[in-house]
């Protein structure tokens, strides 16, 4: 997953530094300029025990994982080494681009605890359905996916972000949503122009617009079973961080 900077980097175009140069947000230094923190100082330590997962094995999935430190940062935020059933808690991370997957697999700081795999979820779940069979569970627990949208969205216009909305509903409990504001849209295919590559297919005919995370809760809402339980603000990034429960 990539981003948008608040400011515009007319002049960037260098394609190793600019997040332009990757069309699926899969970005090789995301978290250089994006760290874990951004989000976690939004999220509360105890937010598993919040959502009533205290007791029993809880499930974790991390939609579009990129390299894996955001995925390692977030359990040991939400696990702290001391708590004693922390064996209770796993978490998986999942990308397309399976580079990134295997320096995921490299940096995992608990691998009994964490696993990373290649996936692309517009195409395939079997993978996710598995893992879920082998833990005895029926769904996640808790979904993370975030600035994951927008990039579904511009590679498989407004029925592939709808999509992954309901895959995503369908498999969790709980879903925890950052979707890239409409800004960033417009910035991401700048850069792409800027590189001299072909623009996203679906850019200009999205009629999803807008605030796009507004438009993502009226899905969810409507469509899915799940219902907005809490907002935790925005991130430095000028994303809203918006919890979801299903219904």
């Amino acid at each position: 997953m990539a981003t948008c900077s608040k400011n515009s980097k007319a002049d960037a175009d260098d394609e190793i530094n600019d997040p332009g140069a990757a069309p699926y947000g899969n970005f090789i230094n995301y978290y250089s300029f994006n760290p874990p923190e951004n989000r976690l100082s939004l999220i509360p330590p105890a937010l598993l025990r919040d959502l009533g997962y205290s007791d029993e094995t809880t499930l974790i999935l991390d939609v579009g994982c990129n390299s894996g430190e955001l995925s390692g940062a977030f359990y040991k935020h939400l696990v702290p080494e001391e708590q004693s059933d922390r064996r209770k808690v796993h978490l998986l991370g999942f990308d397309l681009d399976e580079t990134l997957v295997q320096r995921a697999q490299e940096i995992n700081p608990l691998p009994s605890r964490i696993t990373f795999i290649p996936l692309d979820i517009t195409k395939d779940t079997n993978q996710l359905q598995d893992y879920l069979s082998q833990h005895g569970c029926s769904h996640f627990h808790l979904c993370l996916c975030l600035a994951v949208t927008m990039w579904v969205h511009l590679n498989h216009g407004d029925s592939g972000l709808l999509q992954l909305l309901s895959r995503l509903s369908s498999m969790s409990q709980h879903l925890l949503l950052e979707a890239q504001p409409w800004k960033c849209y417009r910035s991401a295919a700048r850069r792409l122009r800027k590189l001299g590559r072909s623009d996203f297919d679906h850019f200009k005919t999205l009629k999803i617009q807008g605030d796009v995370a507004d438009h993502a809760r009226e899905h969810l809402e409507r469509h899915c079973g799940m219902e907005l339980i809490q907002s935790f603000g925005s991130t430095a990034w000028d994303r809203k961080l918006l919890l979801f429960r299903k219904t």
